[in-house]
Protein backbone atom coordinates (compact mmCIF):
# COMPACT_ATOMS: atom_id res chain seq x y z
CA UNK A 1 0.00 0.00 0.00
CA UNK A 2 1.51 3.43 -0.96
CA UNK A 3 1.39 6.47 1.54
CA UNK A 4 1.96 9.59 -0.19
CA UNK A 5 2.48 12.97 1.26
CA UNK A 6 1.66 16.53 0.00
CA UNK A 7 3.36 19.64 1.31
CA UNK A 8 0.79 22.60 0.76
CA UNK A 9 2.00 25.84 0.18
CA UNK A 10 -0.17 28.83 1.10
CA UNK A 11 -0.72 32.01 -0.84
CA UNK A 12 -2.57 35.40 0.47
CA UNK A 13 -4.35 33.30 3.32
CA UNK A 14 -5.48 30.84 1.29
CA UNK A 15 -4.37 27.40 0.27
CA UNK A 16 -2.28 27.55 -3.30
CA UNK A 17 -4.06 25.89 -6.27
CA UNK A 18 -1.13 23.52 -6.49
CA UNK A 19 -2.34 21.58 -3.49
CA UNK A 20 -5.08 20.51 -5.19
CA UNK A 21 -3.24 19.90 -8.62
CA UNK A 22 -0.62 17.32 -6.44
CA UNK A 23 -4.10 16.17 -5.08
CA UNK A 24 -4.89 14.41 -8.52
CA UNK A 25 -1.10 13.30 -8.97
CA UNK A 26 -0.53 12.02 -5.77
CA UNK A 27 -4.35 9.86 -5.57
CA UNK A 28 -3.28 8.16 -9.30
CA UNK A 29 0.12 6.76 -7.59
CA UNK A 30 -1.36 6.08 -4.61
CA UNK A 31 -4.10 3.52 -6.45
CA UNK A 32 -7.31 2.48 -4.92
CA UNK A 33 -5.78 0.88 -1.90
CA UNK A 34 -3.34 3.57 -1.06
CA UNK A 35 -3.60 6.76 1.38
CA UNK A 36 -3.42 10.70 0.50
CA UNK A 37 -2.02 12.63 3.68
CA UNK A 38 -1.38 16.58 3.50
CA UNK A 39 1.17 18.25 5.40
CA UNK A 40 -0.17 22.25 6.18
CA UNK A 41 2.39 24.40 7.99
CA UNK A 42 1.48 28.14 9.38
CA UNK A 43 -0.22 30.11 11.64
CA UNK A 44 -4.20 30.34 12.87
CA UNK A 45 -4.79 26.99 10.27
CA UNK A 46 -8.21 25.91 11.45
CA UNK A 47 -10.08 27.01 8.08
CA UNK A 48 -7.54 25.81 5.67
CA UNK A 49 -7.15 22.50 7.47
CA UNK A 50 -10.75 22.04 7.44
CA UNK A 51 -10.93 22.70 3.45
CA UNK A 52 -7.76 20.44 3.26
CA UNK A 53 -10.16 17.91 4.60
CA UNK A 54 -12.63 18.24 1.72
CA UNK A 55 -9.83 15.76 -0.45
CA UNK A 56 -7.11 14.71 1.91
CA UNK A 57 -7.16 11.36 3.77
CA UNK A 58 -5.66 13.14 6.61
CA UNK A 59 -4.27 16.40 6.95
CA UNK A 60 -1.65 17.10 9.55
CA UNK A 61 -1.16 20.88 10.80
CA UNK A 62 1.83 22.43 12.35
CA UNK A 63 0.34 25.78 13.61
CA UNK A 64 2.65 27.71 15.43
CA UNK A 65 3.72 31.11 14.88
CA UNK A 66 7.53 30.18 14.62
CA UNK A 67 6.28 28.91 11.19
CA UNK A 68 4.42 31.78 10.35
CA UNK A 69 6.26 33.17 7.48
CA UNK A 70 7.19 29.95 5.17
CA UNK A 71 11.00 29.38 5.16
CA UNK A 72 12.63 25.83 3.84
CA UNK A 73 14.48 25.40 7.35
CA UNK A 74 11.96 25.58 9.53
CA UNK A 75 9.53 23.83 7.56
CA UNK A 76 11.97 21.02 6.85
CA UNK A 77 12.74 20.83 11.03
CA UNK A 78 9.26 20.66 11.79
CA UNK A 79 8.61 17.92 8.01
CA UNK A 80 11.44 15.51 9.02
CA UNK A 81 10.05 13.64 12.44
CA UNK A 82 6.71 13.38 10.34
CA UNK A 83 8.23 11.98 7.09
CA UNK A 84 10.25 9.39 8.85
CA UNK A 85 7.52 8.71 11.81
CA UNK A 86 4.75 7.51 9.33
CA UNK A 87 7.05 6.15 6.18
CA UNK A 88 5.49 7.74 3.44
CA UNK A 89 6.36 6.09 0.08
CA UNK A 90 6.39 9.69 -1.80
CA UNK A 91 6.74 13.10 -0.67
CA UNK A 92 5.10 15.47 -3.43
CA UNK A 93 5.67 19.39 -3.35
CA UNK A 94 4.96 21.64 -6.08
CA UNK A 95 8.13 22.90 -8.05
CA UNK A 96 8.53 26.55 -6.18
CA UNK A 97 10.88 28.93 -4.90
CA UNK A 98 10.13 27.34 -1.45
CA UNK A 99 10.52 23.92 -2.35
CA UNK A 100 13.90 23.80 -4.60
CA UNK A 101 15.02 24.71 -0.79
CA UNK A 102 13.09 22.67 0.69
CA UNK A 103 13.28 19.40 -0.83
CA UNK A 104 16.56 18.79 -1.41
CA UNK A 105 17.08 19.14 2.23
CA UNK A 106 14.40 16.54 3.39
CA UNK A 107 15.87 14.21 0.52
CA UNK A 108 19.40 14.28 2.06
CA UNK A 109 18.12 14.07 5.84
CA UNK A 110 15.65 11.21 5.43
CA UNK A 111 17.95 9.61 2.96
CA UNK A 112 15.28 9.41 -0.51
CA UNK A 113 15.87 10.58 -3.55
CA UNK A 114 14.71 13.25 -5.26
CA UNK A 115 13.18 13.88 -8.90
CA UNK A 116 12.90 17.93 -9.29
CA UNK A 117 10.62 19.64 -11.77
CA UNK A 118 8.34 17.05 -13.01
CA UNK A 119 5.34 16.92 -15.24
CA UNK A 120 4.67 13.29 -15.10
CA UNK A 121 5.62 10.68 -12.52
CA UNK A 122 4.57 6.85 -12.02
CA UNK A 123 5.90 3.81 -10.68
CA UNK A 124 8.13 1.31 -12.22
CA UNK A 125 8.11 -1.82 -10.05
CA UNK A 126 9.46 -0.18 -6.66
CA UNK A 127 11.21 2.45 -8.29
CA UNK A 128 9.94 6.20 -9.72
CA UNK A 129 9.79 7.57 -12.93
CA UNK A 130 9.56 11.14 -14.15
CA UNK A 131 9.32 13.10 -17.04
CA UNK A 132 10.94 16.79 -17.06
CA UNK A 133 12.04 19.05 -19.70
CA UNK A 134 15.52 20.33 -20.39
CA UNK A 135 17.39 22.74 -22.98
CA UNK A 136 14.10 25.36 -22.23
CA UNK A 137 11.81 22.70 -22.79
CA UNK A 138 12.73 21.74 -26.10
CA UNK A 139 13.25 18.37 -24.85
CA UNK A 140 11.36 15.95 -22.91
CA UNK A 141 13.95 13.83 -20.44
CA UNK A 142 12.90 10.46 -18.94
CA UNK A 143 14.91 9.87 -15.53
CA UNK A 144 14.24 7.13 -12.84
CA UNK A 145 15.65 6.75 -9.23
CA UNK A 146 16.84 3.68 -7.75
CA UNK A 147 15.06 1.87 -5.54
CA UNK A 148 14.47 3.17 -2.03
CA UNK A 149 13.84 2.10 1.48
CA UNK A 150 13.39 5.65 2.65
CA UNK A 151 10.43 6.99 0.30
CA UNK A 152 11.23 9.22 -2.52
CA UNK A 153 10.56 13.02 -2.93
CA UNK A 154 9.73 14.87 -6.10
CA UNK A 155 8.81 18.55 -7.07
CA UNK A 156 6.17 18.97 -9.82
CA UNK A 157 5.68 21.71 -12.04
CA UNK A 158 2.73 23.81 -11.54
CA UNK A 159 -0.06 23.14 -13.92
CA UNK A 160 0.97 20.06 -15.08
CA UNK A 161 -2.27 18.39 -13.38
CA UNK A 162 -5.88 19.41 -13.13
CA UNK A 163 -6.85 20.15 -9.70
CA UNK A 164 -9.27 17.76 -7.89
CA UNK A 165 -12.51 18.97 -7.12
CA UNK A 166 -12.69 19.15 -3.10
CA UNK A 167 -15.81 16.75 -1.65
CA UNK A 168 -18.53 19.11 -0.27
CA UNK A 169 -18.00 17.83 3.21
CA UNK A 170 -14.66 16.96 5.11
CA UNK A 171 -13.83 13.36 5.56
CA UNK A 172 -10.32 13.27 6.08
CA UNK A 173 -8.82 13.42 9.38
CA UNK A 174 -7.28 16.62 10.96
CA UNK A 175 -4.12 15.68 13.01
CA UNK A 176 -2.31 18.52 15.28
CA UNK A 177 1.24 18.16 14.91
CA UNK A 178 3.95 20.01 17.15
CA UNK A 179 7.41 21.10 16.61
CA UNK A 180 10.31 19.05 17.66
CA UNK A 181 11.76 19.91 21.41
CA UNK A 182 14.86 20.81 19.53
CA UNK A 183 13.68 22.99 16.96
CA UNK A 184 15.97 25.79 16.46
CA UNK A 185 16.25 26.86 12.94
CA UNK A 186 19.55 28.79 12.35
CA UNK A 187 17.89 31.31 9.93
CA UNK A 188 14.91 33.63 10.53
CA UNK A 189 11.94 34.35 7.61
CA UNK A 190 10.98 37.91 8.08
CA UNK A 191 8.26 38.57 5.33
CA UNK A 192 7.39 37.72 2.02
CA UNK A 193 7.89 40.16 -0.63
CA UNK A 194 5.10 40.39 -2.89
CA UNK A 195 5.53 41.64 -6.95
CA UNK A 196 4.75 45.44 -7.15
CA UNK A 197 1.09 46.42 -8.62
CA UNK A 198 1.46 47.89 -12.29
CA UNK A 199 -1.25 50.31 -14.04
CA UNK A 200 -2.91 47.13 -15.02
CA UNK A 201 -3.57 44.58 -12.22
CA UNK A 202 -2.95 41.68 -15.15
CA UNK A 203 -4.34 38.98 -12.47
CA UNK A 204 -7.57 40.29 -12.59
CA UNK A 205 -7.87 40.22 -16.11
CA UNK A 206 -10.72 37.64 -18.13
CA UNK A 207 -8.56 38.28 -21.35
CA UNK A 208 -4.86 38.45 -21.74
CA UNK A 209 -2.66 39.21 -25.12
CA UNK A 210 0.76 38.23 -23.63
CA UNK A 211 3.60 38.29 -25.92
CA UNK A 212 7.27 36.61 -25.79
CA UNK A 213 10.65 37.06 -27.37
CA UNK A 214 9.54 36.15 -30.68
CA UNK A 215 8.01 40.01 -31.45
CA UNK A 216 11.92 40.46 -32.05
CA UNK A 217 11.94 44.31 -31.07
CA UNK A 218 10.47 46.72 -28.59
CA UNK A 219 8.92 48.48 -31.32
CA UNK A 220 6.57 45.30 -32.49
CA UNK A 221 4.55 45.99 -28.88
CA UNK A 222 2.70 48.72 -31.12
CA UNK A 223 0.72 45.67 -33.03
CA UNK A 224 0.33 43.67 -29.97
CA UNK A 225 -1.75 46.76 -28.32
CA UNK A 226 -4.09 47.31 -30.87
CA UNK A 227 -5.02 43.90 -30.95
CA UNK A 228 -4.94 44.14 -26.82
CA UNK A 229 -7.18 46.96 -27.56
CA UNK A 230 -9.37 45.38 -29.97
CA UNK A 231 -10.09 42.18 -28.03
CA UNK A 232 -10.72 44.08 -24.84
CA UNK A 233 -7.11 42.61 -23.23
CA UNK A 234 -4.06 43.59 -20.82
CA UNK A 235 -1.01 42.80 -22.16
CA UNK A 236 1.17 40.72 -20.25
CA UNK A 237 4.71 39.11 -20.99
CA UNK A 238 7.00 36.10 -20.45
CA UNK A 239 10.51 36.71 -18.62
CA UNK A 240 12.96 37.90 -21.68
CA UNK A 241 10.37 40.43 -22.65
CA UNK A 242 10.88 41.68 -18.91
CA UNK A 243 14.60 41.33 -18.94
CA UNK A 244 15.02 43.54 -22.00
CA UNK A 245 13.09 45.97 -20.51
CA UNK A 246 10.19 46.23 -23.26
CA UNK A 247 7.50 45.94 -20.66
CA UNK A 248 7.65 45.76 -16.24
CA UNK A 249 7.95 43.16 -13.68
CA UNK A 250 4.17 43.56 -13.23
CA UNK A 251 3.21 42.52 -16.80
CA UNK A 252 4.96 38.94 -16.08
CA UNK A 253 3.67 36.08 -15.94
CA UNK A 254 5.28 32.94 -14.54
CA UNK A 255 7.15 30.65 -11.72
CA UNK A 256 9.08 34.12 -11.11
CA UNK A 257 6.07 36.78 -12.26
CA UNK A 258 2.73 36.47 -11.64
CA UNK A 259 0.18 33.75 -11.82
CA UNK A 260 -2.75 34.58 -13.88
CA UNK A 261 -6.45 33.17 -14.86
CA UNK A 262 -8.30 34.37 -17.58
CA UNK A 263 -10.72 33.42 -20.03
CA UNK A 264 -8.30 33.36 -22.51
CA UNK A 265 -5.00 33.47 -22.93
CA UNK A 266 -3.83 34.46 -26.20
CA UNK A 267 0.59 33.50 -26.18
CA UNK A 268 2.22 35.88 -29.30
CA UNK A 269 5.86 34.49 -30.07
CA UNK A 270 6.04 32.72 -26.31
CA UNK A 271 7.84 29.02 -26.63
CA UNK A 272 5.70 28.04 -23.69
CA UNK A 273 8.54 27.18 -21.25
CA UNK A 274 7.21 25.12 -17.78
CA UNK A 275 8.38 28.81 -16.22
CA UNK A 276 6.40 30.99 -18.55
CA UNK A 277 3.10 27.87 -18.34
CA UNK A 278 3.55 27.51 -14.65
CA UNK A 279 1.59 30.88 -14.36
CA UNK A 280 -1.28 30.00 -16.28
CA UNK A 281 -3.59 28.46 -13.83
CA UNK A 282 -7.26 27.63 -14.02
CA UNK A 283 -9.36 26.83 -16.94
CA UNK A 284 -7.58 29.38 -19.18
CA UNK A 285 -7.93 28.28 -23.23
CA UNK A 286 -5.04 29.09 -24.36
CA UNK A 287 -4.24 30.42 -28.05
CA UNK A 288 -0.65 30.42 -29.59
CA UNK A 289 1.00 31.65 -32.19
CA UNK A 290 4.18 31.14 -33.31
CA UNK A 291 6.48 30.19 -36.93
CA UNK A 292 7.84 27.61 -34.93
CA UNK A 293 5.67 24.05 -34.72
CA UNK A 294 7.83 22.17 -32.98
CA UNK A 295 7.47 24.93 -30.06
CA UNK A 296 6.27 23.80 -26.41
CA UNK A 297 3.80 25.65 -26.18
CA UNK A 298 1.53 23.87 -29.26
CA UNK A 299 1.80 20.50 -26.61
CA UNK A 300 -0.75 22.47 -24.14
CA UNK A 301 -2.67 25.17 -26.71
CA UNK A 302 -6.52 24.44 -27.18
CA UNK A 303 -5.75 26.11 -30.45
CA UNK A 304 -2.07 26.40 -31.96
CA UNK A 305 -1.59 29.10 -35.32
CA UNK A 306 1.76 28.28 -37.03
CA UNK A 307 2.53 31.45 -38.71
CA UNK A 308 4.18 34.68 -39.10
CA UNK A 309 2.55 36.54 -36.26
CA UNK A 310 3.35 39.85 -38.87
CA UNK A 311 0.45 38.39 -40.57
CA UNK A 312 -1.48 36.26 -38.24
CA UNK A 313 -1.76 39.29 -35.26
CA UNK A 314 -4.17 41.85 -38.09
CA UNK A 315 -5.84 39.23 -39.44
CA UNK A 316 -7.04 38.07 -35.47
CA UNK A 317 -7.08 42.03 -35.05
CA UNK A 318 -9.56 42.49 -37.76
CA UNK A 319 -11.97 39.16 -36.16
CA UNK A 320 -12.02 40.58 -32.65
CA UNK A 321 -13.24 43.72 -33.96
CA UNK A 322 -16.34 42.18 -36.06
CA UNK A 323 -17.22 39.63 -32.92
CA UNK A 324 -16.99 42.79 -30.50
CA UNK A 325 -19.08 44.86 -32.87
Amino acid sequence: MKKILVIVERHAGAIDDSAWELLTLARALAGGDGTVSAALLGEGLDALAAELAKGFDNVHVFDDSRLAVPDAEGDGLALVALIEREGYSLTLAAHTNLSIDLLPWLSVKVGGPLLADCFELAWRGDELEAKRTVFEGKVHAKVATSASDKGYFATVRGGAFEGAAPAANAGGAIQPESLPADFAPRRKALRTVEPEAGEVDITASEVLIAVGRGIEEEENLEIINSLAEAAGAAVCCSRPVVDKGWLPKARQVGTSGLTVSPKLYVAVGISGSFQHMGGVKGSSYLVAINKDAKAPIFGVADVGIVGDLFEVIPALEEEFKKVRS
